[in-house]
């Protein structure tokens, strides 16, 4: 855990404008488009089809090569640090309500810090079906079983290894992921665990606190029923799960750098999406 993470973006990982649930992206440094470090509210895939590539993913440092399946949960950041010169990799993310109809009863799973090598005929078969609809709009649902058919990929693999997340960090991140306004002590009495422990093993696991990724999954629900919504600042910082529009105040100079008006209210928050690495 030798990396400092510098401070992270909100980036939205779908395209804007388009009412897309579902996109694959495509990066190589033939095309460019590497992010800063950032977060989202949607879950991704990377798979890296050549070269390698390094990610900072919170306080971790995670080196992948072609093969390689990477999953970052909601609220999750990380960026990419350092490539090969013949890297390409395909990003693949869902907006979390459709995910959440797509893997039912599993679907905080396929997005879980992860990293997985696949074996050959699961990556020609990954690798073929992205390549099909990279960088396309209008194609939701072959997104949809892309991701799904990773999900399986995963399982079968994982049920023939060893993992390395602690069950607390699993359930932990479903529970927050639908309830971030849970504490310590109420997500503890939930797992019958200590909170101590469940705090040591996330922070292992997803290389931040859990006090840093409650904070930031209440920051986007907040973005979230502001934008959809239709409340109020202070309204939609209660129902995110804040104890005050105060908090909520400290946590967007804190997390994003800014108040949450100016966010809203400038050009501020297009600068951030449109923000990319030198």
């Amino acid at each position: 855990m030798g990396n400092v993470p510098s401070r992270a973006l909100h980036q939205s990982f779908l395209p804007g404008g388009a009412n897309a649930r579902a996109h694959v992206w495509k990066f190589s440094w033939e095309y460019g488009g590497r992010r800063p470090r950032h977060f989202h509210v949607e879950p991704e895939l990377n798979l890296i089809v050549a070269g390698s590539a390094t990610f900072g993913i919170g306080e971790k440092v995670v080196k992948a090569g072609a093969g390689d399946l990477l999953g970052f949960p909601p609220g999750q950041d990380h960026v990419l640090l350092d490539t090969s010169p013949d890297v390409y990799l395909y990003a693949v993310g869902m907006a979390p309500l459709f995910s959440s109809e797509v893997l039912q009863s599993e679907r905080h799973s396929v997005a879980l810090p992860l990293h997985l090598r696949l074996k050959p005929s699961d990556f020609e078969l990954l690798s073929a079906r992205a390549a099909g609809i990279v960088d396309r709009c209008g194609v939701d649902q072959l997104v949809a079983e892309l991701w799904e058919r990773a999900y399986w990929l995963r399982q079968k693999q994982l049920s023939q290894l060893n993992s390395t997340m602690h069950v607390l960090t699993r359930r932990t991140l479903s529970l927050v992921a639908e309830t971030p306004e849970l504490g310590r002590a109420q997500l503890a009495r939930i797992l019958r665990a200590t909170p101590n422990d469940i705090s040591r093993y996330f922070h292992r696991d997803v290389g931040i606190t859990l006090v840093q990724y409650r904070t930031r999954m209440r920051l986007l629900r907040f973005i979230h029923f502001v934008d959809h919504g239709g409340q109020s600042l202070t309204s939609a910082a209660r129902a995110a799960g804040f104890g005050s529009y105060s908090q909520c105040h400290r946590v967007y100079q804190s997390e994003l750098g800014c108040a949450p008006r100016q966010y809203f209210s400038s050009d501020l928050r297009q600068s951030m999406q449109d923000a990319y690495a030198l």
